[in-house]
């Protein structure tokens, strides 16, 4: 089964907790603090492979959760970072933040890699609040959450020959003649309805890929029928081959069947119109094909005097050799590259953070007798700190009392012993300036 959109959660791994400790040696006496720093968490990078040709393995796994970093330790030994989580994609998937709508990378190519979520870090031990002042200080951090999002992953396939055409014109059919493929055949609509691949050799050393895409139908630009499943994969073909039912059968005119097709990839993307293409005028051993090729031939040369048209039978065999052997020359005369804009830079470890410039405001809200304070500064803060000591205690209160936090509960009339709430962290406000 062919898988071409997948959604999946990930998150990286939380720094590590830096910690308190103290030196003990037996002949140092008050030897100081000595708590390590908490270790980093661990990045997910999504990394291509080629050996991938679908996305099937993340309906089996949708949750990518990274290691955390290791605690500090004592004797001021930094806990170990974590090791990256690396998760194989097939080349040709778009990356999208699904909260945002926003293209996070579009990877194309063996070994291109995107941090997709970065590791949170790691949490100072007591060792790096030491001061002339405090030179014994009992503080320390917790380590800083990983980022988490929300992923939905899009592959369109990457092959050098698309077969489009509407349904039921012997696509599936050629793909099976010409390579090793075995797509599903049926004699009714919609047979195909993911993309099937197949390695063509031509012979002479040379060879590519050809995917044998979905039947389009009108409208499929807008995502009538299977519209968008089946466009986004003709944008990685660098070569397109129109197929076209000569024969008219169930009464479909070739030529405005060709027009259709043509309309539908020039409404999706203009540059698709401007993609090399080679009509293939299929079916030509049926009895009405001959008449139909020679009024399809003057229709098309007036409307576009250039277009190459290759009447084949899949069935005989009619003109198949030199159908492929045109196909190859075409691609030696384009770069090998997809013409696909990445949206990111991508080099070795490209970080794509979810932070943002940290609010420096905060917000005071009352509800009956108690006065909630709302900040993403503190709220940040407090997930860091830890508030089992009376230094971190301390520290948050100054930290309060600097944003003027302080000064706007009195306008709002906190008093003495009134109850501030911040996040699930309640007290009771002091107006003593001893407690600062």
């Amino acid at each position: 089964m062919f898988v071409d959109k997948a959604k999946i959660y990930v998150k990286a791994g939380d720094g590590g907790d830096g910690i308190v400790s103290f030196r003990r040696e037996k002949y140092v006496p008050e030897g100081g603090p000595a708590g390590g720093d908490g270790g980093r968490g661990a990045d997910i990078i999504f990394r291509v492979d080629e050996g991938l040709r679908t996305l099937m393995d993340f309906r089996y796994q949708r949750h990518f959760k990274a290691p955390r970093g290791e605690k500090g330790r004592n004797k001021s030994q930094h806990g170990a970072n974590a090791e990256n989580m690396i998760v194989r994609i097939p080349p040709g998937t778009t990356i999208v933040d699904e909260d945002s709508g926003e293209v996070l990378a579009d990877l194309t190519r063996h070994g291109q890699q995107v941090v997709v979520a970065k590791g949170g870090r790691g949490g100072r031990g007591n060792i790096r609040f030491a001061t002339p002042r405090n030179p014994a200080p009992e503080l320390a951090e917790n380590g800083e959450e990983g980022e988490e999002r929300y992923i939905v992953l899009e592959l369109k396939v990457m092959a050098d020959v698309g077969l489009v055409g509407f349904p039921s014109v012997g696509k599936s059919t050629l793909l099976s003649v010409v390579s090793a493929a075995k797509p599903k055949i049926g004699a009714y609509h919609f047979t195909t309805i993911t993309p099937n691949l197949g390695v063509v050799d031509v012979g002479e050393g040379r060879g590519f890929v050809m995917a044998d895409l979905p039947g389009l139908i009108e409208g499929a630009h807008e995502g009538v029928g299977l519209g968008h499943e089946f466009l986004r994969h003709v944008e990685r073909t660098r070569v397109i081959i129109h197929v076209v039912d000569m024969s008219g059968s169930e009464g479909r005119d070739p030529f405005e069947d060709w027009q259709k097709i043509n309309d539908e990839l020039r409404l999706y993307n203009p540059v698709l119109a401007e993609r090399p293409q080679v009509v293939a005028a299929n079916k030509m051993d049926m009895p009405d094909s001959e008449a139909n090729l020679e009024q399809f031939l003057q229709q098309v040369r007036e409307v576009k005097p250039d277009i190459e048209i290759m009447p084949i039978s899949s069935l005989t065999r009619q003109g198949i050799q030199e159908l492929l052997y045109r196909a190859a020359d075409l691609l030696d005369q384009i770069p090998e590259e997809p013409e696909v804009e990445e949206v990111a830079d991508l080099s070795e470890r490209k970080v794509y953070s979810l932070e943002k410039k940290e609010d420096e405001g905060f917000r005071i809200v009352r509800e009956n007798d108690t006065f909630i304070v709302e900040s993403v500064k503190i709220d940040r803060m407090m997930k860091r700190m830890q508030l089992n000591s009376h230094e971190a205690i301390l520290k948050l209160a100054r930290t309060l009392r600097h944003m003027g936090v302080d000064d706007e509960l009195r306008k709002r009339g906190a008093v003495e012993g009134t109850i501030v709430r911040i996040g699930d962290f309640e007290f009771e406000f002091v107006e003593s300036s001893s407690y600062y």
